[in-house]
C-alpha cells in the first residue's frame, strides 16, 4: 500500500513515526519549504505523552519540556486562588494517569519529531492542489507540479484542508460551506515570557487559569530549566473577523493590554511584556458527518478543529495517529469507516466541552460563579476522562 500524508505538523509527523515502527512505510508532503511551527506553545497531556513515549521520544521531549507543578485556578482580578490540584508536584498527575504532562515550545516538539522522522519520505515544498479519483486509489496534484498516485490518502493539512474539501464534497446533498472553518467569536492574544520578567508572577512553574468577565488568561512555563512561560489571553469578540483568509489581524499599541484593564498586576505585566503585535482569531471546525471518502480519510484539525480551552488540539491529534497506524497495521476490514468511528464521539465530545469551558471562564459576576468555582474544584474528577484514555489500547 502507498501512503500519503498530506501535512508535516504534529499529526502528519506522528503517524509516519508509528506506522514506520510497525513497518509501513508512507510519505510526507508539506506545502512549507521547511518544517516550522506557526504558534507558541503546547501543552501535551498524558493522552498523547503515553503515545509519544511508545514512540521511543519521550527523553528528548523532558530534556526541552517543563512539567508543571500544579494546576491554579484564579480570580483574574483580585488573584485569588479558587482552586488547585497537583501536578507534578508529589508526582500525582504521574501516579493516577501513568504519564507525564508537559510545557513545550511548539518549535521544540517539532524538533523533536522532525528528527526522529528524518529526511527519508520527507517531501517539502509540496503545496496540495488537487484530489482527483484515479482507480481504487487517488491522484495527487502539487503547486510544483509533481503528481503522485496514493491507495490512501490521510488529510493532515490542519483547518483549511484540501483534502477535507474533497471529502465534503462526495458527500450526497452536502453543502462544502457547512464544514468550512468557522470564527467562533473570540480571539487571544499571546506570548513567551522570560520568567524573569514577570516579578508580579506567583507560583510561575504552575499551568494557571485567570478567570473573569468576557475573558481569561492561561499560562504555563516551558522549556528544560522552565525558563519561559507561554500564555494565551483569550477575549470575547471581535464579533466578526473581517479576513477570514488569515489567522491573525495586527494590533495597535496597547491594545492588548487595554482588554484586560483593572485585572490582576501579574495578568498585565505578562501581556505587557509580550513582543506578539498581533490578535488571533480562534477559528473551529463544525462536527464533521464524515472523516472519508474512498481512500481519503481526515485527521487533526482537518476533522475536529477546536476551541483550546481543554488543550487538546495536539494531544487529539496524536490521539488520531496512533488509532490510524494501529489500525492499518492490523490490516483491518474497512479501515476508513473502523477508524472515523473509533474517533469521531471522542473528539465531537471534547470539541463541545471546550465551548462550555469557554462560557465558564468568561462568566459575569453574579450567582454563576459559585457553581463554576465547584466546577473547577472538582477538575480531576470531571475532566480525567481526557488525560486517562489510551488510544492504542482503544485501537487494538
Amino acid at each position: 500500500m502507498k501512503i500519503a500524508i498530506i501535512g508535516g505538523g504534529i499529526g502528519g509527523l506522528t503517524l509516519a513515526l508509528a506506522l514506520r515502527q510497525r513497518g509501513i512505510a508512507a510519505d510526507v508532503f508539506e506545502a512549507a519549504p521547511a518544517l516550522t511551527e506557526i504558534g507558541a506553545a503546547v501543552a501535551l497531556s498524558a493522552n498523547a505523552t503515553r503515545e509519544l513515549a511508545r514512540l521511543g521520544l519521550l527523553d528528548a521531549l523532558a530534556a526541552v519540556s517543563t512539567e508543571p507543578s500544579e494546576l491554579i485556578f484564579r480570580d483574574g482580578r483580585s488573584g485569588e486562588r479558587i482552586a488547585a490540584h497537583d501536578v507534578a508536584a508529589n508526582d500525582r498527575y504521574r501516579e493516577r494517569f501513568g504519564a507525564p504532562y508537559f510545557g513545550i515550545h511548539r518549535a521544540d516538539l517539532q524538533t523533536v519529531l522532525s528528527h526522529a522522522v528524518g529526511s527519508k519520505g520527507l517531501h517539502l515544498g509540496h503545496r496540495l492542489t488537487a484530489v482527483e479519483e484515479e482507480g481504487a486509489g487517488l491522484r495527487l496534484r502539487f503547486a510544483n507540479g509533481r503528481t503522485e498516485v496514493a491507495d490512501l490518502v490521510v488529510g493532515a493539512d490542519g483547518v483549511r484542508s484540501l483534502v477535507r474539501d474533497y471529502v465534503v464534497a462526495g458527500i450526497p446533498g452536502a453543502d462544502p460551506a457547512r464544514a468550512a472553518p468557522r470564527y467562533s467569536g473570540t480571539s487571544a492574544f499571546r506570548g513567551i515570557v522570560p520568567v524573569s520578567s514577570l516579578p508580579s508572577l506567583p507560583d510561575p512553574r504552575a499551568i494557571q487559569f485567570w478567570m473573569g468577565p468576557d475573558a481569561h488568561l492561561l499560562h504555563y512555563a516551558i522549556g528544560g530549566q522552565a525558563q519561559d512561560v507561554n500564555f494565551f489571553a483569550v477575549v470575547e469578540g471581535p464579533e466578526r473577523w473581517e479576513r477570514p483568509d488569515r489567522w491573525t489581524a495586527e494590533t495597535e499599541p496597547g491594545e492588548s493590554v487595554r482588554a484586560f484593564a483593572g485585572w490582576h498586576p501579574a495578568v498585565t505585566e505578562m501581556i505587557a511584556a509580550s513582543t506578539f503585535a498581533a490578535r488571533w482569531a480562534l477559528f473551529v471546525v463544525p462536527p464533521l458527518q464524515q472523516w472519508h471518502r474512498g481512500a481519503a480519510v481526515l485527521l487533526g484539525d482537518a476533522a475536529h478543529a477546536m476551541l483550546p480551552h481543554h488543550g487538546q488540539g495536539a494531544n487529539t491529534t496524536i490521539e488520531d495517529a496512533i488509532t490510524l497506524a494501529a489500525l492499518l497495521s492490523q490490516q483491518v476490514d474497512d479501515l476508513t469507516t473502523r477508524y472515523a468511528s473509533l474517533r469521531r464521539l471522542r473528539t465531537r465530545t471534547i470539541q463541545h466541552s471546550s465551548w462550555d469551558t469557554n462560557r465558564a471562564l468568561h462568566l459575569l459576576d453574579g450567582p454563576a460563579l459559585a457553581l463554576r468555582n465547584r466546577r473547577v474544584a472538582a477538575f480531576p474528577q470531571k475532566f480525567g476522562w481526557i488525560h486517562e484514555f489510551d488510544a492504542l489500547a482503544a485501537a487494538q
